[in-house]
């Protein structure tokens, strides 16, 4: 039982050692991302292509892409105003971390955009986003 119990730890730790071992990929000199989190008060803008995507700019010169996990034709109205509810720490990291709605006014009821990735864009990918869908 002992050697059964030394062979599996020499199994698990060979594995780590080999993960470990395995080199990053190279990022390209124009390729850099920025970070992944952010703080809430660093938003700064958004627009909508379609009802499937938002691009964010963040903190002035990060952007970011959201994809929603249903369609949200509400996003891509004229008069859209977006609604975020913050619960807990004030720190964006992932697509959980948003809780969105899309409202044309005060009497308009809020439309549930929900976030199903976010993903930070490199230079090049910013330089491609059309004008007129830059934030």
């Amino acid at each position: 039982m002992r050697f059964l119990a030394f062979a599996s730890a020499a199994i698990v730790a060979s594995t780590i050692g080999a993960l470990a071992q395995q080199p990053e990929p190279a990022q390209q000199p124009g390729q850099s991302k920025p970070p992944k989190c952010f703080f809430v008060t660093q938003f700064d803008n958004w627009k909508a292509p379609d009802a499937n995507t938002m691009y964010i700019r963040v903190n002035m010169n990060k952007y970011y892409r959201l994809e929603m996990s249903n369609s949200c034709p509400a996003l891509t109205w004229p008069d859209a105003h977006l609604i975020m509810h913050i619960r807990g720490a004030n720190t964006i990291c992932s697509p959980l971390d948003w809780d969105l709605k899309v409202s044309q006014g005060i009497h308009d009821i809020p439309m549930p955009c929900i976030v199903k990735s976010m993903t930070p864009l490199s230079a090049d990918e910013v330089a491609a986003i059309p004008k007129k869908f830059k934030p």
